[in-house]
């Protein structure tokens, strides 16, 4: 009985932990929790389906020790063929600006944030394209901010 109850319960988190529209998700953790300037991880993931609309998401972890409620970071698409698709400036908000109440899911004094940063992209070209996050705050190195990352994912409210 007991091994039927842990197979059933693993099976069950398995299910509950798909996600069929995400495409690519990786996270890197900073060291020592602090996010350096010049270090700007690079993201690269594979687009098959170019008929597929898709939304692209930054994914923050930080610790709540931050000094700010907003996070500033830049991203940089690059296609298959080193193309620059995008560049933008994008604020993030980390904790609300008015209660200074911790924004994401966490416990303790850990959260992450995930933000929507592109929705509705068309990649024009399959093969592996290259999203790179720079921080843009005036601090260098910016502490508590534990890892960064991306998400890729199926937009299943857009029409094909």
């Amino acid at each position: 009985m007991h091994k039927a109850l842990v197979v059933w319960v693993a099976a069950l988190l398995m299910l509950t932990g798909c996600d069929p529209e995400r495409v690519y998700e990786q996270n890197v953790d900073l060291p020592e929790n602090n996010w350096q300037i010049d270090n700007a991880p690079v993201f690269e993931f594979e687009i098959q389906d170019t008929t597929q609309v898709y939304d692209v998401y930054i994914n923050v972890r930080y610790n709540l020790q931050y000094d700010y409620y907003n996070l500033y970071l830049r991203h940089q698409l690059t296609g298959p063929d080193s193309t620059q698709l995008s560049a933008s400036l994008h604020e993030l908000l980390l904790m609300d600006p008015k209660t200074g109440q911790p924004l994401g899911s966490g416990s303790s004094d850990t959260y992450d944030v995930q933000a929507l940063a592109l929705d509705d992209v068309r990649f024009s070209k399959s093969g592996t394209y290259k999203l790179q996050l720079t921080q843009y705050m005036r601090r260098d190195p910016l502490p508590h901010i534990m890892a960064v990352g991306v998400r890729v994912a199926e937009n299943p409210t857009s029409s094909n």
